[in-house]
C-alpha cells in the first residue's frame, strides 16, 4: 500500500521565492529515488508565501530512506533558514472500503 504525504510550508517574509526554488530543487533527485512515484509541489494562489508538497512512496521504508538521503538533508537546511514555521507532515494512506 502506498503512502502519501503532504508538507505544508510557509515562507517567513520575503523568502517566498527561496521557498519554491527549494521545493523545486527536489523534484529530480526525488523521482530518481526508487520508493518515490510521486513528487510534486503546489503554490497557495492566493498566499505566495504558502507551499504545499505532494509526495507519493511505495511505503513508509522508502519515505525514511528519502529522509536520509543527502538532498532532502540539503533542502531541510535550507528550510530551517526561510521557513516562518516548522514544515507540517502528513502521512496519509487510502481509506479503509
Amino acid at each position: 500500500m502506498s503512502l502519501i504525504v503532504v508538507a505544508e510550508c510557509l515562507a517567513a517574509p520575503g523568502r517566498e521565492d527561496r521557498l519554491r526554488t527549494a521545493l523545486e530543487a527536489m523534484i529530480e533527485p526525488s523521482l530518481d529515488e526508487p520508493g518515490c512515484l510521486a513528487y510534486r509541489p503546489y503554490a497557495d494562489p492566493n498566499d505566495p508565501a504558502r507551499m504545499v508538497v505532494v509526495e507519493e512512496w511505495s511505503g513508509p521504508q522508502a519515505l525514511e530512506e528519502h529522509f536520509a538521503t543527502p538532498h532532502f538533508q540539503h533542502v531541510r537546511q535550507v528550510l530551517d533558514l526561510v521557513l516562518a514555521e516548522p514544515m507540517t507532515i502528513h502521512r496519509l494512506v487510502a481509506a479503509p472500503r
